[in-house]
């Protein structure tokens, strides 16, 4: 029996009545990964790095907060409320 570095990697769960077939044909790694690049690999980047925003990032201010952690309290205080 011969050893599994001796056999073709491409023809090795191979059905023995498709060999002789002409369309059983096996491509290269190099082939086979090549198959789905496009013709010039090289192409401009769709989303530039560098630059910054045009307007400056707007944070939410000190009263949306407290008012957040508030509603928050109240809910929370309301449910120990109405289930004791």
């Amino acid at each position: 029996m011969a050893s599994p570095h001796d056999t073709d990697p491409h023809s090795v769960d191979m059905d023995p009545r498709s060999v002789d077939d002409p369309r059983n044909v096996c491509p290269s790694d190099a082939d086979f990964y090549a198959s789905d690049r496009p013709a010039h690999p090289l192409l401009p980047e769709d989303r530039p790095r560098g630059g910054g925003p045009a307007t400056p990032l707007r944070h939410r201010g000190t009263w949306e907060t407290v008012a957040l952690v508030a509603a928050v309290i109240l809910v929370i205080m309301v449910g120990i409320a109405l289930f004791p």
